[in-house]
């Protein structure tokens, strides 16, 4: 097929999957050209979950009769128009595709009127064709748009909604966060003909809270630190729940970003930083945090739904955020009782904050488990029925070297890397965990988690005799010892380290891992240290070169590899190799062995 350019319908739906992932991106997206029209009044009528019907209802600037047709086409758009516009965004929207995309996958009615028309004009649009037809209609001065039948031209679509009450709530949450970055913005939400929610306009501090309290609640909103500190253009206010008021779990936590709401990893780490040991282990920090600076130091336009931004000078802005919240949460500490509900100008040092690490934007850890396919995980053994077949598929392994590469064959052909003798080219993976590979004019099998687990080995202890350099966790890792291990982080406290494990200790059994080494962040740590305090118990595994081996193999990824990146990693393995051979290497005659490395036998 030829290079074409798309047709314009064809080019809609496309944008349609990344702006209209359900009902809730509709309406998120309507509300907030709303917004940008300078509504003050925003209805939002739904029926079915918003797979009937979406009606969005402002009292905005409206739209002039000669652009409506203009405004269902995409990248057409009345925010931006120059490079200029694009690098300092100040309005909620500026791609022009929402109502292209939206009216591509359902019947879209926008109804509107300016306050220099004497009346309003009405433009319908369904489906593919986008065939938009106009006509007069009666309308008060804004904007009204019906999305009607919600993927009906794309049933595929239409089966991965939810629930009716599923997909309201959706809607609902999507409300209640734009109710919290526009006070001054009365929001109605009805569903079914039935009055939801009413966020009544206020300019008034004391407005303000009844609106957080209509959105987080009045547990939120009573014992919450209210405050509000600026430091060379930067300005952040809010509401900080204290640490004993933590939360079940995380769902009262709103940022946004000159009145852009998103969720932020810079965010969530520096409050995370500034709450520290305060939260209990299994509580959640509840928080609305308003950041406000000069739209050139933020990008808006770094993800499709617009749900992050990128600052440019992001360890600034996370270490003032750090440092403000964290004042914040000491001022309540030490306050009088009953002071705690005075707004607080927080001062800030400026001073960037020693503990952060400029790399933890791109490294998530996670502490849970990895998931194995059923059936591939180690340890396990195979059924009956499998037993027989793992016998018969090693049988005359060593002929595939006359039939390999084939042309009908899927595998890539054998590939010699640079530098390796003309043996060492990779063969053959088996079950997504193996290599066959010919060395030394000989086929052998190459287990490669393990041998995995071997280069990070040699690698962490190459690291102990350079001296390991901690790195950070993106969140720290919080754990419950066993009775009776806590005094066994006392007794060895200078290898852990000298391993580059910093922790601090927590009320009662509990300590908190703040950094680890580099091969150690995506293990699961919290499985893993417990561990690793017994076996510190023994003389001989303090070794340094058994405890990196140990180590790695404790944190060995059981995963399924492709052909890529088993060949990449046997090119590393080549020039390690020496007599004898490590323990994943195993030569295809020793049954057995290979069974036990495979089934777990």
């Amino acid at each position: 097929m030829g290079i074409q350019i798309l047709p314009a319908r064809l080019a809609n739906q496309i944008a349609a999957g990344e702006v209209v992932e359900r009902p809730a991106s509709v309406v998120k997206e309507l509300v907030e050209n709303s917004l940008d029209a300078g509504a003050t009044r925003i209805d939002v009528d739904i029926e079915k979950g918003g797979a009937k019907l979406i009606r969005i209802r402002d009292n905005g600037c409206g739209i002039d009769k000669n652009e409506l047709t203009l405004a269902l086409s995409r990248h057409a758009t009345s925010k931006v128009s120059t490079l200029d516009d694009l690098e300092a965004i100040v309005s909620l929207g500026f791609r022009g595709e929402a109502l292209a995309s939206i009216s591509s996958v359902s019947r879209l009615l926008l109804t509107s009127r300016t306050a220099e028309q004497e009346e309003a004009w009405q433009a319908m649009a369904e489906g593919r064709d986008m065939a938009v037809q106009l006509q007069p209609a009666s309308h008060p001065q804004g904007t009204t748009v019906e999305v009607a039948d919600l993927f009906f031209n794309t049933p595929a679509r239409r089966r991965f909604l939810r629930t009716e009450k599923t997909e309201f709530g959706h809607i609902d949450e999507v409300l209640r966060r734009i109710a919290l970055s526009r006070f001054d913005v009365s929001i109605t939400l009805r569903h079914n003909g039935k009055p939801v929610r009413q966020y009544r306009a206020g300019t008034l501090p004391s407005q303000h809270d009844k609106r957080l309290a209509a959105v987080c609640g009045q547990a939120f909103v009573s014992p919450s630190l209210k405050f509000d500190s600026e430091h060379h253009g930067l300005r952040l206010w809010g509401w900080l729940a204290p640490a004993s008021a933590a939360r079940n779990q995380p769902d009262v936590q709103y940022t946004y970003v000159n009145g852009r709401m998103m969720r932020d990893k810079l965010f969530n780490h520096a409050v995370r930083q500034a709450y520290g040991e305060r939260l209990p282990a299994e509580g959640h920090a509840a928080f609305v945090l308003y950041l406000e600076l000069d739209a050139h130091e933020v990008d808006v336009n770094v993800h499709p739904a617009k749900h992050e931004v990128r600052f440019h000078q992001a360890r600034l802005v996370h270490d003032f955020i750090y440092q403000v919240l964290q004042q914040t949460l000491e001022q309540e500490e030490s306050a009088p009782a009953g002071s705690a509900e005075q707004t607080e100008t927080i001062g800030f040092s400026g001073e960037p904050d020693a503990g952060y690490d400029a790399q933890y934007d791109s490294a998530a850890v996670s502490s849970a488990p990895r998931y194995t396919p059923a059936g591939h995980g180690y340890g396990k053994r195979p059924e009956r029925s499998d037993s027989a077949l793992s016998q018969r598929q090693w049988q005359g392994v060593d002929s595939l070297m006359t039939t390999l590469p084939k042309e009908d064959n899927a595998e890539p052909p054998a590939v010699t890397p640079a530098g390796a003798p003309a043996d060492g080219a990779p063969l053959l993976l088996e079950q997504n965990r193996v290599l066959v590979v010919r060395y030394r004019e000989r086929l052998w099998v190459c287990e490669l988690n393990l041998a995995s687990a071997w280069l990070n080995g040699r690698a962490l202890l190459a690291a102990w005799q350079q001296g390991l350099t901690p790195q950070p966790l993106l969140l720290p890792v919080r754990l419950s010892l066993p009775a009776g291990q806590k005094h066994l982080i006392t007794t060895h406290e200078a290898l852990l380290q000298k391993l580059g494990l910093e922790l601090k200790t927590g009320p009662g059994d509990t300590i908190i891992l703040t950094r680890v080494p580099q091969p150690l962040r995506h293990a699961d740590l919290a499985r893993l240290f417990p561990e690793l305090l017994v076996r510190l118990e023994q003389e001989e595994a303090r070794r340094p070169d058994a405890l990196c081996h140990w180590l790695t193999q404790q944190a060995i990824a059981r995963e399924e590899w492709n052909w890529q990146r088993a060949t990449v990693l046997w090119q590393q393995l080549l020039p390690e190799l020496s007599e004898p051979l490590p323990e994943f290497m195993c030569p295809v005659d020793l049954q057995p062995q290979l069974n036990r490395w495979i089934y777990g036998d």
